[in-house]
């Protein structure tokens, strides 16, 4: 396939503007039209920080939307179900945590799982936009900070306790969605033991709209993800059983360095607003916490990051983006760190020959069950590209950061906003007019 030529930056920008305003559905912002038509937790976050180049207060109600939405036990959920809109499933009635379910909020609707805490940094890239900007701006920003602060506070808490009892420096998860990687190789092994008992009928929705089977995960997977929310709505999502009971329950290495940095971030934020001292310990506590297990999750063979099975006591270690999560949260060695730099560059990485842009692939393109055109089996994604870009310049990596941010504008740069890409053609694959990648766009040009 043929890429369209690049598009200039101010056009390029305006396109993505376009693409954020058309999605908007009033007080939160659709993750894509067709495909996902409600809120979800992550893309809200990454959604707000270009939300902020276009308005600020319209980036601050975004995040106030989904923290409206946090259950009583702190926990974010992963979807935010927009009033009225039914063409999605698994839909609200399917996860049932509005029906009387502890913790759950009645109104809106919500889903029973978490995913990465990413929202402390979109409110650190509001603040910023924000001094840029008027005085309104910047109360408006400061306002969300105290706002946010107690609810920000408790969602980390809960990652901690509820999804740490251990204290392994590891964050739990009980479904691969709640990891944002859906179908990554990461989760083989622990999927291939969940056994799918009496699950009720469904008709899958995301295959009507992206219709090339090779782009989804396969109904055989279907099965499994919807399986794992039966087996947490028999307990209720009660997070002590789903902790004892849920067949997945896997220690995410990239999940719990995004909650390192996010700790550190919030601490920092909340020291600028003379927040409570005790709450900016723990989340120092805990950033030191996460960092120190992803640290020590790192194979001393390729020197990636690894995520660990909690039913086996098995690492994992396949090689997916994820292997490079000390990257973002830092706490290697000097000499472990360019090592695992190296690596990233590599030709089993961003210098594979064959690549169209020099970003990170979900999945290690010299991989054996690289899919280049399958969700997070292969293909790249922007607002990973984003995420990495934003992580290096804030360790002070100008140079390196600088080349993710030319890299993926070129990945987008035919103004298609996809959610994700062919590394190998450029080939816009998946959902089109996806928000967060034209929020990653918006952040990089303006």
């Amino acid at each position: 396939m043929r890429r369209p030529a690049r598009l200039t930056s101010q056009l390029l920008a305006a396109r993505a503007a376009y693409v954020l305003r058309g999605n908007d559905l009033g007080t939160m912002t659709s993750a894509a039209p067709r495909l996902y038509p409600h809120m979800w937790s992550w893309d809200a976050a990454f959604v707000a920080v270009g939300l902020a180049r276009l308005s600020v207060p319209r980036a601050v109600l975004e995040l106030d939307t989904l923290l409206g939405a946090q259950w009583g036990n702190g926990m974010v959920p992963h979807i935010v179900f927009a009033p009225g809109e039914s063409g999605y499933f698994p839909g609200p009635e399917r996860w049932g945590c509005h029906l009387g379910v502890p913790h759950a909020p009645p109104f809106p609707a919500t889903s029973g799982i978490c995913q990465p805490p990413v929202h402390a940094v979109a409110v650190q890239r509001i603040v910023e936009a924000a001094r840029r900007q008027g005085r309104s701006d910047r109360e408006a920003a400061g306002d969300l900070l105290d706002r946010a602060w107690r609810p920000l506070v408790a969602w980390h808490r809960w990652l901690a306790t509820a999804r740490d009892p251990q204290e392994r420096g590891r964050v739990v998860l009980h479904h691969g969605w709640e990891s944002g990687m859906d179908n990554s190789p990461r989760w083989d092994e622990p999927y291939a033991r969940v056994v799918v008992g009496d699950l009720p009928p469904y008709e899958r929705r995301d295959t009507r709209v992206v219709t090339d089977a090779s782009m989804r995960p396969s109904d055989r997977e279907y099965d499994r993800y919807l399986w794992l929310i039966e087996e947490m709505r028999r307990v209720r999502y009660d997070d002590r059983l789903v902790h004892e009971t849920v067949s997945f329950a896997v220690e995410d290495v990239l999940v719990s360095a995004l909650l390192a940095v996010a700790c550190d971030v919030l601490a920092d934020l909340g020291e600028e607003r003379q927040q409570s001292a005790a709450d900016v310990a723990d989340l120092r506590s805990w950033a030191q916490r996460f960092r120190r297990g992803v640290v020590e999750s790192v194979d001393p063979v390729t020197g990636l990051a690894r995520d660990r099975d909690v039913r086996t006591g098995r690492w994992l270690a396949t090689p997916t983006v994820a292997g490079f999560a000390p990257l973002l949260c830092g706490g290697l060695s000097r000499a472990d760190e360019a090592r695992l730099l190296a690596v990233l560059d590599s030709e089993q990485w961003c210098g594979h020959p064959g690549l169209l842009a020099q970003v990170p692939p979900s999945t290690s393109p010299a991989a054996p069950g690289f899919r280049p055109r399958e969700y997070w089996r292969g293909p790249q994604w922007p607002v990973v590209a984003w995420l990495f870009h934003w992580a290096f310049a804030r360790r002070g990596w100008a140079e390196r950061a600088a080349v993710l941010r030319e890299e993926g504008l070129r990945l987008v740069g035919a103004g298609d906003f996809a959610e994700y890409y062919d590394p190998l053609s450029g080939e816009p694959l998946g959902s089109m007019q996806q928000s967060w990648t034209a929020a990653a766009v918006l952040d990089w040009l303006c």
